[in-house]
């Protein structure tokens, strides 16, 4: 039965799927992926659709993956392991542990999608990437059904990657070669609270609450205020949050760079690697506030493209297209897009 999926992406944007199903257990999951892998059906798996700009239509299976349920176990001296499957809402699991007195998830809080999402980009924010506090995962392999576990390593995490972003042989990025459907993800956190505060963001804002040793929680205020300043709430604004990566380059060419634009925000990012603010480099290329038909440029953040009104995946692209090329001539640096791209016209 086809379905429109207009409610399952934070875009808000129309897409008809060929077959949709909201898949609530694993056997669920299991005979859908067994009947794709037979029949040859393209199979394709949402979470929160937080982080996808679809097009107008979806072929073969579509898959909601809405599974539930949370559980802990001690780990080592002051450590808890915490699982959570994969339908959980990123946010709602930041607020369970610290309600709970486990930390290490406050910097990451009110990042939309959900747990199943998370591992895939490697989500991060204000200092603090997923990656940092990774235990394990377990996945079900699109190719036979078997679930298999994979551990920190195993997910070559990267900036904004992961090996679930990539073919496992080829290391291509495409939407077609994805293989593994996540289940559930383990985290480590800690009874004790060791708080990351190296963004100037956040310790104003903590100063600003009058936040001289912050707590934890305290910290994830302090970034849910940020984040609600700088973002809209997809529930009244379809985005996707950020829609481009930060740029990674060479710091040779950064200094190069910096002499024609001597206040350009760079950290560093690796060995011999910075990585530059997206959203400064868009800013400075006009688009700030900027208006495409149905589109639009986010007033208070560059890096976020908005559904004014009825607008296609079509669009965003469109307007996407027109934002890396102008950053490309004035900047000679390519903005990658962060969602991923899914469907056909």
């Amino acid at each position: 039965m086809t379905g429109e999926l207009i409610n399952y992406n934070s875009l808000g944007v129309s897409c008809t799927a060929d077959e949709l199903h909201v898949v609530t257990s694993e056997d669920e999951l299991r005979e859908l992926v067994v009947r794709a892998s037979a029949t040859g059906v393209p199979l394709t798996v949402l979470g929160g659709g937080t982080n996808v700009v679809l097009h107008k239509r979806l072929r073969g299976l579509v898959i909601v993956l809405a599974l539930k349920g949370l559980s802990a176990r001690p780990g080592k001296s002051e450590e808890i392991r915490l699982t959570a499957a994969a339908g959980e809402v990123w946010h709602h699991l930041v607020r369970y542990s610290l309600g709970r007195g486990w930390y290490g998830l406050e910097n990451l809080a009110l990042i939309p999608g959900t747990v199943g999402a998370a591992p895939i980009q490697n989500i991060g924010a204000y200092g603090v990437e997923l990656a940092e506090r990774f235990v394990s995962l377990r996945a079900m392999d699109r190719r036979d059904a078997s679930v298999r576990e994979f551990d920190r390593a195993g997910c070559r995490f990267g900036y904004r990657d992961s090996l679930f972003k990539e073919d496992e042989n080829s290391q291509e990025t495409s939407s077609e070669v994805d293989r593994y459907i996540i289940l559930d993800v383990t985290l480590s956190l800690s009874l004790q609270a060791h708080p990351v505060l190296s963004y100037p963001d956040i310790q104003r804002e903590l100063a600003h609450l009058g936040h001289t040793r912050a707590t934890p929680t305290q910290v994830a205020e302090a970034v849910v205020r940020v984040r609600r300043r700088k973002l809209p709430d997809p529930a009244s604004c379809g985005n996707v949050g950020s829609f481009f990566k930060n740029p990674l380059v060479d710091e040779v060419f950064a200094r190069e760079l910096r002499c024609r634009e001597p206040d350009l925000h760079v950290r560093p990012a690796g060995k011999r690697i910075v990585k530059l603010s997206a959203a400064q480099l868009i800013d400075r290329c006009g688009f700030k506030g900027a208006q495409r038909g149905p589109v639009g440029v986010w007033q208070r953040q560059p890096l976020v493209f908005v559904n004014l009104g009825m607008a296609t995946g079509e669009d965003f692209l469109t307007l996407a297209e027109e934002v890396q090329q102008a950053v490309l001539d004035r900047f000679e640096v390519s903005l990658q897009i962060e969602p991923r791209v899914l469907g056909e016209s």
